[in-house]
C-alpha cells in the first residue's frame, strides 16, 4: 500500500488516502504475540458470521503482503484506528492497556500530521503564485531557492541535503518525512513568506525577516519570552 506518511518505528503510518494505519506485524511485536495469531484474530473479525459489516472490514482491515527473511511473500494487514480498537479490545492486562493508550496517542499524532501536511500543500500554490508576480517567467531555481530558504531555517538544510542524508530518491518530497513540529513550523513560515514576497521582493530582506520571525516564535528568544510570561503569572510569595 502506497504511503502518504512513511511508517514510524511502531508501525503507524498514513496511506495514500490520508488514513492513519498500523501494520499488523507491529501489533504482534508490541503485544508479545505471534503474527499468525494476530492474523487469526483479524480473520475472525472479518468473518461475515461475526456481525461486523463488510463495509467496516473493507475500510479498516486492508489485506496486503510483505517479503519475509526467507524471501517468501507473507500476508499482513494494515489497520485503521477503528480496526485497531476492534482488534485489541480483547487483549487484556496492564501492559496491553498501556499499549492501547500508547497506540491511540500515535494515531492522534499521525492524524494531526496529515492535517498539517495538507495545509503545507495547500499553501504551496500561493507561494508559487506570489513568486510569479514578482519574477517575470521565474526559473526553476527561483522556486527551489525560496522553498529551501524555509527548509534551512526549520531543518537546517536544503531539500537535496535532507534527501541525501536520509537516502531518499531524487525528486522525493521531504515533507512526509518531517516531524509534526517541523511541519507546523514550515506551514507557518510558508504563510508568512507568501505575505512578505510582495512587500519585500528582495531575497535577503525576506530571509532576514523570516529568520527573525522564526527566532521570536520558535527559537531561544521565544523560550525567554515564555519564561518571562510564566514568571509574571506566578503569585508573589
Amino acid at each position: 500500500m502506497k504511503k502518504l506518511i512513511p511508517i514510524n518505528p511502531f508501525g503507524v503510518f498514513a496511506d495514500h488516502q490520508e488514513v492513519a494505519r498500523v501494520d499488523s506485524r507491529f501489533i504482534a511485536q508490541s503485544f508479545d504475540k505471534r503474527h499468525q495469531d494476530v492474523l487469526r484474530d483479524i480473520q475472525c473479525l472479518v468473518n461475515s458470521s461475526n456481525g461486523i459489516s463488510s463495509a467496516f472490514n473493507q475500510h479498516n482491515f486492508a489485506l496486503t503482503s510483505y517479503i519475509d527473511d526467507r524471501s517468501k511473500r507473507q500476508p499482513c494487514y494494515q489497520i485503521s484506528r477503528d480496526g485497531f480498537i476492534m482488534l485489541v479490545m480483547a487483549y487484556q492486562g496492564t501492559k496491553a492497556n498501556k499499549l492501547k493508550e500508547f497506540y491511540l496517542k500515535l494515531f492522534d499524532e499521525i492524524e494531526e500530521q496529515i492535517k498539517v501536511l495538507q495545509s503545507v500543500r495547500n499553501e504551496f500554490p500561493m507561494l508559487t503564485h506570489q513568486l510569479q508576480l514578482i519574477y517575470k517567467n521565474p526559473k526553476a531555481y527561483i522556486y527551489s531557492n525560496e522553498f529551501n530558504l524555509i527548509n534551512r531555517i526549520v531543518i537546517g538544510m536544503s531539500a537535496k541535503q535532507f534527501r541525501n542524508l536520509h537516502g531518499l530518491p531524487k525528486g522525493t518530497s521531504i515533507r512526509p518525512y518531517l516531524s509534526l513540529r517541523q511541519l507546523k513550523q514550515i506551514d507557518d513560515l510558508q504563510k508568512v513568506d507568501a505575505g512578505l514576497l510582495i512587500a519585500l521582493p528582495n531575497y535577503q530582506d525576506r530571509k532576514q525577516k523570516l529568520e527573525w520571525y522564526y527566532e521570536i516564535n520558535y527559537g531561544t528568544k521565544n523560550l525567554v519570552i515564555n519564561e518571562i510570561r510564566l514568571a509574571k503569572q506566578k503569585p508573589i510569595s
